[in-house]
């Protein structure tokens, strides 16, 4: 039932207050370190993930299929599917700023506007998780792209950071603008901006076909800006590679949940009646992504480069899990493409976090580690981080046991089982992509164990609790790959009781 309940903001509340008194507090903090503005800000993304788990337990204990509770006059939704996304992406930050710290405390960047910033990213974020109109939907989105620009900035004095600032920018307000024209003519077509309201009235048929095309080709341009997939993927390697190392991990994962969010809203909440519209782009947006991604990264020799070529793949792969049995009423056969798509997000945000992570990990004061040369030999200087690496590289590459690999096949399947003829070729197509995306990861795996260490490789040193946090990840990687079923599971759970609310 519709109606002005604040309890379903409540996370989202706590984070802006929690956000406006971190910065207030760091006024007072002379500490270098900002030990009491880390701990205060890890405290306050741990009580919204431990509200958001609350939330989806009792969302998956309610009777019945609908667990869903519209609040704040139907502008937002708490549902499993987005208290599980918000869970992962307050954990997944969590993470981001524990393997940040001591990256830009060596580069004097641990000031409070970062952790500020970070929690601004992370509000836009959950306001787009829960949002069920147009603009509140745009209203998260420029909240978290705003803050990333200015996070991408925060390093003035690096020219690669402050174009790639400049980059991000002005094509970020390009992609807004897509959408946001996309969404002026939704309203036009159908005279509202809300999407069960838009879902109805395209069901009806009753409205100017030609408007309501040219919206579903905006709005899918300006997501597939966001997700960064061919070819709307300029920004990217620019901006992974100019961007200190702690803010391109944060463009790299709590917002990949966003983008699925936003996704399942406006394209399966919204538009499904125009699926056979949608469908089709995200067809080729997927297939030039896995192709163009993957031939890029081999000729990469800048590892942050080569990282962004294949989150661009990696997206084309997650988007194919939201190409099948879309325009069937079944809901359980539409759900086992969408599910299979959210456990590849969750699964590949876990990876990339580990993988930036151990690239913070190994760099210093005034020495990045950002070349794949720099991690030749790291087998004879580090064989355990060597190891956590390969880990996440087998796993991006769909290498069995890995996570990765479960992930990979989950998406296939869902292919497969639609038993038309078209997506089995699609499914033939996307693992022949990923033989060739194999080849530049394990190229890492062999620079790392059998090149030898360029002349004056700085040592690799402890750092004490980041380096326990590698091994959680690494391990997770693995676990997640080798017992998969409970998180598919809940994916699976979550999202059947999403499309039913």
């Amino acid at each position: 039932m519709t109606q002005m309940n604040w309890l379903v903001a409540y996370p989202e509340i706590l984070l802006l207050v929690a956000a406006c008194v971190v910065a207030l507090v760091d006024l007072t903090v002379t500490d270098p370190k900002r030990r009491v503005t880390f701990w205060l800000t890890q405290l306050s993304l741990a009580a919204v993930a431990v509200m958001h788990g609350l939330a989806l337990n009792t969302g998956l204990s309610a009777e019945g299929a609908a667990a869903s509770v519209y609040g704040m006059q139907g502008l937002v939704v708490s549902d499993p599917m987005g208290h599980m996304l918000a869970l992962c992406a307050a954990l997944t930050m969590m993470v981001t700023l524990a393997y940040a710290a001591p990256y830009v405390g060596e580069r004097d960047l641990l000031k409070g506007e970062f952790f500020t910033l970070s929690m601004f990213v992370l509000l836009g974020i959950s306001v787009m998780i829960s949002a069920t109109n147009f603009l509140v939907i745009y209203v998260g989105l420029e909240l978290m792209s705003l803050s990333l620009y200015a996070l991408v900035a925060l390093r003035r004095d690096h020219g690669l950071a402050t174009e790639a600032a400049m980059k991000y920018f002005v094509l970020g307000a390009l992609a807004s603008g897509f959408l946001l024209y996309g969404m002026s003519m939704m309203y036009g077509a159908t005279g509202s901006l809300d999407l069960a309201t838009v879902l109805s009235t395209i069901a009806k048929g009753q409205i100017n076909p030609t408007v309501l095309t040219l919206g579903v080709v905006f709005i899918v341009a300006g997501l597939g800006f966001k997700l960064g997939v061919v070819p709307f993927h300029m920004w990217v390697p620019d901006v992974y590679q100019g961007a200190p190392t702690a803010i391109t991990l944060m463009i790299a994962g709590a917002p990949k949940l966003a983008a699925f969010a936003i996704a399942i809203r406006l394209l399966v909440e919204g538009l499904a009646g125009v699926a056979h519209d949608w469908q089709q782009m995200l067809i080729v947006l997927s297939v030039l992504s896995m192709v163009i991604g993957n031939l890029a990264a081999i000729a990469q020799t800048n590892l942050k480069r080569l990282l962004a070529f294949s989150a661009i793949a990696q997206l084309g792969f997650m988007l194919l899990g939201l190409t099948p049995t879309v325009i069937d009423a079944n809901t359980a056969a539409a759900a086992n493409g969408y599910s299979s798509a959210m456990f590849y997000v969750v699964t590949y945000v876990l990876t990339t976090l580990g993988t930036f992570g151990l690239v913070m990990y190994l760099s210093r004061a005034g020495f990045e580690s950002e070349e794949i040369s720099d991690l030749a030999g790291l087998a004879k200087r580090s064989p355990w981080l060597a190891g956590v690496m390969t880990i996440f590289m087998f796993s991006l590459a769909g290498v069995p046991p890995m996570v990765g690999f479960y992930a990979k096949f989950a998406v296939l399947q869902a292919l497969v089982v639609t038993n038309d003829p078209g997506y089995i070729t699609l499914a033939v197509v996307a693992v022949l992509l990923s033989l060739i995306g194999a080849y530049y990861y394990l190229r890492l795996v062999k620079v790392m164990y059998f090149d030898e260490p360029a002349v004056g490789s700085p040592r690799v040193e402890s750092r004490g609790g980041a380096g326990a946090l590698l091994a959680c990840n690494g391990a997770a990687a693995l676990l997640l790959g080798v017992l998969p079923d409970g998180l598919m599971a809940l994916c699976r759970d979550v999202v059947v009781r999403a499309l039913a609310g």
